[in-house]
């Protein structure tokens, strides 16, 4: 993603958002080429200016066009079942995030070896064991400083998992990377969200 496709995808996430509060229909209008593929993709709200969560939904998986996927997670986002549901009068206190996913990949070693695969700062994680299943974005390692080992404990937990659940040869680990623009504040200047640690 470019610095102008990273902008197009923020605002279009602002305006689903927006639209949602208002019960308003959305359109994406003209889109750029790229947005047509289907890909991984989560919409994050956060309060502004104390930066708290206030949503946070996607699609790991690339089951949506681009742009549609964007659209329906900035919807769900404002009914994270974690929050009450956004209202209008938030929208101009909230920062809109978008994280562009890659595929995930099974994490295919010993389990005694997951931490040493995983590099906090540029990978995201999923943890899943049976009908248990839970994601953390690239950034939320890096935002928490957790080293490998508390990001893989933070994600079997958000899985409904015991922290050490990712030590166990029935768990599966994913991992993926993601490009992250979000706004600076508020309907205003957007920026490449750089992860690394």
């Amino acid at each position: 993603m470019d610095e102008t496709e990273g902008t197009f995808a923020v605002r279009l996430a602002r305006k689903a958002v927006d639209a949602e509060t208002k019960r308003r229909k959305v359109d994406a209008g003209q889109v750029p080429d790229t947005f047509h593929n289907q890909r991984g993709v989560f919409v994050t709200l956060n309060t502004y200016p104390d930066g708290e969560l206030r949503g946070c939904i996607g699609f790991p998986e690339p089951v949506y066009p681009l742009a549609e996927g964007i659209i329906q997670a900035a919807k769900y986002a404002c009914h994270d079942p974690r929050f009450a549901d956004l209202r209008e009068e938030e929208t101009d206190h909230l920062t809109v995030e978008v994280s562009i996913l890659t595929v995930p990949e099974l994490v295919e070693v010993a389990p005694a070896e997951r931490a040493a695969a995983v590099e906090v700062g540029k990978d995201g994680l999923i943890i899943e064991n049976g009908p248990w299943r839970g994601l953390l974005l690239p950034q939320v390692a890096s935002e928490w400083h957790w080293n490998a080992e508390e990001f893989l404990a933070h994600t079997c937990t958000k899985a409904g998992l015991a922290a050490h659940a990712w030590q166990k040869k029935d768990t599966l680990l994913y991992k993926f990377q993601a490009e992250i623009f979000a706004e600076s504040s508020p309907r205003q200047e957007i920026r490449r969200h750089e992860n690394r640690v």
